[in-house]
């Protein structure tokens, strides 16, 4: 990934942080069937020096076949972004040298990915990403609500897979090149198009 220095962000606890705020990762794979990228939901275990993802797909996606014969895959996870117009500059008016851009956060995470079958880990996955997606709501549903036999049917249709992150870069682009009267222009134009987490975001990475 591309990474000026001001907008890298190195800190394993931010990049934990947006991925599981972000859990719907795009998991990508170049093996002998070509590039192929899903979209697949995952949790993240802090096991290993970078910590671990977890997650399941349908058997019959052919990214499982992918990921057993790879010895590498990325999963890129996206946080919050948005359009930057150059109307929202202060140094639109001093000089009019201003272009459009985006603001965004973003991690990319690499491993070795590890393809899972047994029906016991495949069961505590699916309960524990549901428990944990379900747990904000006033009455959780849970895999036990679902009766078991309907469960056991859904398990033999998924593959999971765990991929030890061995390498992980995470990039928080928020306007840290501009002034500090253009990041006030910034921070006020996501305000008001009701994108408040942008534009806290861009205070919270705003040069000392």
């Amino acid at each position: 990934m591309y990474q000026p220095p001001h907008f890298r962000e190195d800190s394993q606890a931010a990049q934990h942080a947006l991925i599981r705020a972000h859990p719907l990762g795009l998991l990508v794979t170049a093996g002998p069937g070509g590039l192929i990228a899903n979209p697949i939901p995952f949790l993240l275990d802090a096991v290993g020096e970078h910590g671990t993802l977890r997650a399941h797909l349908a058997r019959a996606n052919p990214q499982g076949r992918e990921l057993a014969a790879v010895e590498e895959c990325l999963v890129v996870f996206q946080g919050p972004q948005g359009y930057v117009t150059p109307s929202w500059y202060a140094s639109k008016r001093e000089h009019g040298r201003v272009v459009p851009t985006w603001n965004y956060a973003t991690v990319h995470a690499w491993g070795r990915p590890r393809v899972i079958e047994a029906a016991d880990w495949l069961h505590r996955q699916i309960a524990d990403l549901t428990a944990l997606r379900e747990a904000p709501r006033a009455a959780p549903w849970a895999v036990s609500d679902a009766p078991e036999p309907f469960v056991a049917a859904q398990v033999r249709a998924l593959v999971g897979v765990e991929i030890p992150i061995s390498r992980i870069e995470g990039k928080w682009k928020m306007s840290q090149n501009r002034s500090e009267a253009d990041r006030h222009g910034v921070m006020a134009g996501f305000q008001a198009e009701g994108e408040p987490v942008l534009a806290g975001l861009i205070a919270e990475r705003s040069p000392a």
